[in-house]
């Protein structure tokens, strides 16, 4: 098994992308390592073009990743489509204008920035809205799916693939058939050529590895990370990157899987020297990353409903069996590490949002 079909997202403003990229080993080891860019459209400016046209010279495969300003929701979901749309029919202007060839759109599909804010400074601010979407019928929801729907078609018949970058649990809503995640959180479903599911070990530790071990061998891609850059929301920073061991165990896991990876961020990578350590490993080398321990939720059912969704389940479809649901209790597996303090991993106020009162897998 060789080298793993690797992608770099590049989240970097325009200065800072033009620094980046003025130095000629970054294009060299994308070459050599075979790997694609998807890089996200903060601004149309014509520096950013440029560093498009390089990059397209030079062969490097570059996904258009389709960003807001922030003061719009930054990342895409239920509420902000038709910015969305205005922002692709910005960024197909801008591609005229400039002769850019792009291998795809990327959609990614997650909560409002403002949102994101709260969660990791004051997740209990988030109480009221979510309390009124818990009750709120699926209009909403139908009409954002719509026009995200919509908009595939469009992007579609302008020639492109489409990519999504989509949250986990996302896989959990579909095997339980259920809509409460994507009522409570915003986000929605969508018709991509490849669903890249973003299971960043850094945000869950010491539960990391257990993400892409569960959700890996169901995706048609993976995202790991973060290395570090990417977005500067309020304590996002604040979470340690991975380490040089750390993302070798990641690639390494997904490298098992056969899967295309995406590594967020291309300038952590390069900040910290792993792009031009990632071109010298061998990768024939690489330890077999071991199973590792986490908490998990039995609930009696089969391995296809392994997780906590057949818990939320019924509180979408009001005539299911909510006493065989909520039967299940989360039990640490053998020789898991405990948490100690709710903020030790930043998995535990996630799902503590989302889920309160649920027994939940971290």
């Amino acid at each position: 098994m060789g080298l793993p079909q690797l992608s770099f997202f590049c989240e970097l403003g325009g200065d800072a992308l033009v620094e980046l990229f003025a130095e000629p080993a970054v294009i060299a080891n994308l070459q050599a390592l075979k790997a694609g860019i998807s890089l996200g459209i903060l601004d149309l400016s014509s520096e950013r073009a440029g560093v498009v046209r390089r990059l397209n010279r030079a062969g490097v495969p570059v996904v258009a990743w389709l960003l807001l300003p922030e003061e719009q929701g930054y990342w895409l979901n239920l509420d902000n489509v038709e910015h969305a749309v205005a922002r692709y029919d910005a960024i197909l202007a801008w591609t005229a204008e400039h002769d850019l060839v792009w291998d795809g759109v990327g959609l990614d599909i997650e909560p409002h920035s403002d949102e994101v804010k709260l969660l990791f400074s004051d997740p209990l601010r988030l109480f009221p809205d979510m309390l009124g979407r818990l009750f709120e019928d699926e209009s909403r929801l139908r009409h954002g799916e719509a026009a995200f729907d919509a908009l595939v078609r469009r992007i579609r018949a302008d020639g492109y693939r489409i990519e999504s970058y989509q949250l986990p649990f996302i896989v959990d809503e579909r095997l339980a058939k259920s809509t409460l995640f994507r009522r409570l959180s915003g986000l929605a479903q969508v018709s991509a050529d490849v669903e890249v599911l973003m299971l960043y070990s850094s945000m869950y530790r010491p539960f990391g590895p257990a993400l892409i071990e569960s959700y890996g061998p169901e995706a048609g891609a993976i995202g790991v990370g973060s290395t570090g850059g990417g977005v500067d929301f309020g304590d996002i920073d604040l979470i340690a990157p991975l380490s040089w061991q750390e993302l070798v165990r990641d690639l390494s896991m997904a490298r098992q899987l056969g899967v295309p990876v995406h590594v967020i961020s291309l300038e952590g990578c390069v900040s910290e020297d792993h792009l031009s350590r990632l071109v010298s490993m061998t990768w024939s080398a690489a330890p077999a990353p071991a199973s590792h321990p986490y908490v998990i939720c039995d609930l009696g059912a089969p391995a296809a409903t392994r997780r906590i969704v057949a818990e939320y389940a019924p509180l979408s479809h009001p005539g299911g069996a909510a006493g065989g649901a909520m039967a299940g209790w989360a039990r640490p597996a053998e020789g898991a590490p405990a948490i100690t303090d709710w903020h030790e991993s930043v998995s535990t106020p996630v799902w503590m949002t989302w889920h309160q009162g649920l027994k939940i897998r971290l």
